[in-house]
């Protein structure tokens, strides 16, 4: 489904990503690891289009998107959770959740099915966002990518301060997602992620980066036998 070949990116003088190549098939987890500080969160960007790559491509399901804007990538079928959740504190639940609608008719109803995998949003419809705990915020900011079908995922992080309660539910719904999509049509999930034992639990497909490069890529299987755990040990 998505595919990425030799990226480059820079800030400044200084040589971020590192002709970075990978594949992320559809029904399949794809964890990034890493130190603090290696171009994880960079490359999430730049794959959503907020940071511009100097070089490579970026394609899914065959179709470039290098020229396309972060609202024209959501529109093809890219959802995206940033680190930090970056919901709307002063709007409702279900104004952040209409916001992952906002290219769409302002008619289009939000979908059962966010409901179904986050019950707890339901209850909260009409609380500001800024007014819910943590793990409810990142609940809040999943839901709201989801919102307009995406066909791809991408998240940075989502387990960072989430009780562990509510990290199972993640979890939960990321594998589901993977296996089922919402509609029956299985999706694409690029997870950056520092738990370690939460992306090992998840990986289809691991990629280890260091100093902007993928260095180590392997099956999830293999991930303790790789010995994945001390590269990436902070």
């Amino acid at each position: 489904m998505l595919s990425v070949e030799g990226i480059n990116q820079y800030y400044g003088g200084s040589h971020i990503l590192r002709n970075l190549g990978f594949e992320a098939r559809a029904g399949e987890v794809t964890v990034v690891l890493g130190r603090n500080g290696v171009g994880k969160t960079t490359l999430l960007k730049s794959l959503m289009g907020v940071i511009p790559i100097k070089t490579g491509t970026i394609a899914l399901d065959g179709a470039a998107l290098n020229k396309h804007t972060p609202y024209e990538r959501a529109r093809v079928g890219l959802g995206y959770v940033p680190q930090g959740r970056e919901i709307f504190a002063r709007l409702t639940v279900e104004e952040n959740l209409r916001m992952g609608l906002a290219y769409k008719s302002a008619s289009t109803p939000i979908p059962p099915a966010l409901f179904e995998l986050f019950p707890v949003l339901q209850q909260m419809l009409s609380r500001r966002g800024g007014d819910l705990s943590g793990g409810q915020q990142q609940q809040l900011a999943i839901a709201r990518a989801l919102a307009a079908g995406p066909r791809l995922v991408i998240l940075d992080e989502p387990t960072e301060g989430i009780q562990p309660s509510i990290i199972k539910d993640i979890a939960r719904v990321i594998r589901m997602l993977a296996d089922k999509g919402m509609n029956g049509q299985r999706m694409s999930i690029v997870l950056v992620e520092q738990y370690y034992d939460f992306a090992a639990e998840l990986a289809d497909q691991y990629l280890v980066m260091e100093r902007g490069e993928i260095v180590q890529r392997g099956r999830g299987k293999d991930m303790e036998a790789d010995a994945v755990r001390a590269r990436v040990s902070i």
